[in-house]
């Protein structure tokens, strides 16, 4: 009975067409394509006007406004920014693919488009990566490369927008347009107003004397 109903189970995925992609190890480049191709509902984190999902093993270091520090097993500081603003009025995205840097390319997945750049600094690699009006920035050793990119794809697909609680406060200038003032669409290299410097890494204190705080300090939504 039982070998009838694995059977049946394997049947019913092959004419239903389904398949289970396993992520590569080695190529960022296939993971990215995987991962933002598909939309998901999974959200456990909520703060005014947007949400989003941290995925396991990524913790918050630190949270301001529309900017978090996130840190990951192999102690990598993700550097996210939300650009509610840039959302609220659909800013175009005008990145342009720098032939100069280590990997540089557009994305666009149904509606919602960014860019992914890697640049080598001392032997690490400086990724920016902009999807769906959020930027992240890390800094990370070679070997940590795929992964990385990898948790940066399900935190950027995964933010969804409140379009009436950001009304509400762009409208009534809760939100700071002062601060809002550079383009997540431009480069570190072609804008100096980016998230994240490169001294900045070198220089960051981390609170609580280097523990990060537990997640559970934020309002979380029920998983799925």
């Amino acid at each position: 009975m039982k070998k009838r109903l694995v059977l049946l189970s394997v049947l019913l995925l092959f004419v239903s067409g389904c398949s289970i992609k396993t992520l590569s190890i080695s190529d960022f480049q296939e993971n990215i394509d995987t991962i933002l191709s598909k939309d998901t509902k999974l959200t456990n984190v909520n703060f005014d006007g947007y949400e989003y999902y941290v995925p396991s093993g990524i913790r918050f270091v630190n949270k301001e406004d529309y900017n978090a520090i996130l840190s990951d097993r192999y102690d990598n500081q993700y550097y996210l920014y939300v650009d509610a603003i840039g959302y609220y009025h659909k800013s175009k995205n005008t990145y342009k693919v720098d032939k100069d840097a280590y990997y540089s390319e557009k994305l666009k997945y149904g509606k919602k488009n960014g860019y992914i750049e890697i640049n080598e600094y001392d032997d690490q690699y400086f990724v920016e990566m902009v999807f769906n009006y959020c930027k992240i920035e890390v800094i990370t050793p070679k070997q940590y490369l795929v992964p990385t990119i990898n948790n940066m794809c399900y935190l950027l697909r995964s933010v969804k927008f409140n379009d009436k609680v950001l009304e509400s406060l762009i409208g009534d200038n809760v939100l700071n347009y002062k601060e809002e003032s550079f383009n997540i669409f431009e480069s570190q290299a072609e804008n100096d107003k980016s998230v994240l410097k490169f001294e900045d890494w070198q220089n960051a204190e981390i609170e609580n004397n280097g523990h990060i705080p537990d997640e559970d300090n934020f309002e979380l939504n029920d998983m799925d």
